[in-house]
């Protein structure tokens, strides 16, 4: 390790300190975009997120990162430009650092989901200008790099609508949603390791060596590994969740709940104490002579639902319909899906109707809620892969140019500067992640773990193949795109136009304020330091 010249040590030292805030900004606010859904949708709380966001982050930084934060330092300016004036270049990418960091403190302060991507690229660009003018710009990277921000989140959402409508077909119009996505949960286990492990061994990690690793012994190895998960699911996965998912469904439904086999309008109930025969009444809602009453307008039943209101799961009524959702009324003792109702009804649409209360069936949601844990993870590892880049990209720059004292920076990426920008985001995610969890987890839509499992493999998968092609898209605007669609498909009134709007707005925003927080501060540098 070369010594650093004394009169760069402090440029370095700061923007190590200003790089683990960014880090911190990014964690707090972008790694809701891996688990929001997961925690809006109740699968997972707050603290168990931030356990394994900081685990898999941290583990997609290390095997994936690279090839972004090369495209970050060096694809975006000219470096070649600042020959000689290799502490301009350290001061502009400090400068950097800081208008990305403080634009995205101020977003998570406002709960407005905005993309670290943005951020960054806009303030290299504000420093670049300041410094060099429209000198040494790659324009056409620039140009696929904006073009990304706006196919990401139509690709996103169009790659998740196909997931959600192949899972509506498939589990949530079937009679028996619990045995059709038993059937085809091998297949959704097996898919997501199988991408996953083709995203990490396909030009990989350099710490394993991976990238040595020919093309046709990754494709091998991981459709071995997703045909070995899916086996394996197949094998004990499958029965294990059918037995607790059905001894929970009866655990959930009332004592008294009249069954399938009762066909007798009363029903036999001894009394120990006199020996008489319960009332049909009182057991059943109905009167003596087994005949339902009639109600007034909008009054309803104790008595055996009729067909018209669906069938009784638990507490909780579904209709027999073979829409994917339940939207009504929830049944009253259901704490949890009753809370989910509460939440939504307390939401408003653009046309200020309340929004509508949408929900899966018992055994469907804990069915995904395993999924959803699975792609939640997914995600959080793409998200480590491509958006820690954001937060050490201009980092590495600081440090390869000030070992090698030279802008060429010929050097890859220090898997130690990974692990360092990895640990800043899952802090920042455990410290500071709820306001923007809330806002894409609770407010922008009401997710469900079948919608939320949609969303996350959908957006997952549009990251990692951009991750793969150096492409650093935006994470934020795939998730959000990911979760308008599916709000979209299952009901208008379940996506907060509004908030949208509003999170558009801050998207658009993102780039020019962090450029010109950047481009003051190169001014600051360049006047003090008389460069």
């Amino acid at each position: 390790m070369a010594e650093i010249p004394s009169e760069w040590l402090w440029i370095v030292v700061v923007g190590f300190i200003v790089a683990f805030v960014l880090a911190f900004g990014i964690g707090a606010n972008d790694v809701a975009n891996s688990f929001g859904t997961s925690v809006g949708a109740k699968v997972l709380t707050l603290f168990q997120a931030c356990v394994l966001a900081s685990i898999f982050e941290i583990l997609g930084a290390v095997l994936i990162g690279y090839k972004v934060s090369d495209t970050i330092r060096k694809g975006i300016v000219d470096t070649s430009s600042y020959n000689g004036s290799e502490k301009e270049l350290l001061l502009g990418n400090l400068s950097a650092l800081s208008g990305s960091c403080v634009w995205l403190l101020v977003a998570t302060f406002l709960g407005m989901p905005v993309s670290g991507t943005h951020s960054i690229v806009g303030a290299t660009l504000g420093f670049s200008l300041v410094a060099r003018g429209l000198v040494g710009i790659d324009w056409w990277q620039v140009a696929m790099i904006v073009l990304s921000w706006f196919v990401s989140p139509v690709l996103s959402g169009a790659v998740t609508a196909l997931v959600f409508l192949l899972i509506r077909h498939c589990v949530l119009n079937k009679e028996n949603q619990l045995e059709s996505g038993l059937f085809l949960l091998p297949v959704f286990y097996g898919v997501t390791v199988l991408i996953n492990a083709l995203s990490v061994l396909l030009d990989g990690s350099e710490l394993l060596q991976l990238d040595k690793v020919p093309v046709y012994g990754v494709v091998v190895l991981s459709l071995g590994l997703g045909v070995g998960v899916a086996v394996l699911v197949r094998v004990v996965v499958v029965p294990w969740q059918r037995d607790k998912i059905l001894a929970n469904t009866q655990m959930q439904s009332p004592q008294n709940t009249v069954t399938e086999t009762e066909t007798e309008g009363t029903r036999q109930n001894s009394d120990p104490q006199d020996g008489r025969h319960g009332s049909p009444a009182s057991e059943t809602g109905l009167p003596a002579n087994g005949k339902e009453t009639a109600h007034a307008p909008g009054q309803e039943s104790d008595a055996l639902p009729r067909e018209s209101e669906g069938l009784r799961y638990g507490s909780v009524n579904f209709t027999k319909a073979s829409d994917a959702v339940t939207i009504g009324k929830v049944g009253e003792d259901s704490d949890e899906e009753q809370l989910i109702a509460e939440d939504s009804s307390d939401r408003k649409t653009d046309d200020q109707t309340p929004r509508e209360s949408i929900t899966d069936r018992p055994e469907t949601r804990q069915l995904f809620s395993f999924l959803q844990i699975l792609t939640a993870v997914f995600g959080s590892f793409a998200h480590g892969g491509n958006d820690v880049s954001n937060a050490i990209g201009p980092l590495v720059a600081l440090w390869v140019i000030s070992q090698e004292r030279s802008v060429a920076q010929t050097s890859s990426t220090p898997i130690w500067v990974l692990l360092y920008g990895g640990v800043g985001i899952s802090l920042g995610l455990c410290v500071w992640g709820r306001r923007v969890i809330q806002t894409l987890g609770e407010d922008l839509s009401t997710i469900t773990p079948s919608s939320g499992f949609s969303i996350e493999l959908g957006s997952a998968l549009t990251v990692l193949g951009a991750s793969k092609l150096g492409l650093p898209v935006s994470t934020t605007h795939c998730k959000v795109g990911s979760i308008v669609t599916v709000g979209r498909l299952r009901s208008r009134a379940n996506v907060d136009w509004s908030l949208f709007r509003s999170i558009f707005l801050a998207w658009l925003l993102t780039l020019p304020a962090a450029g010109l927080v950047s481009a003051a501060l190169m001014a600051i540098f360049t006047a003090a330091l008389d460069l």
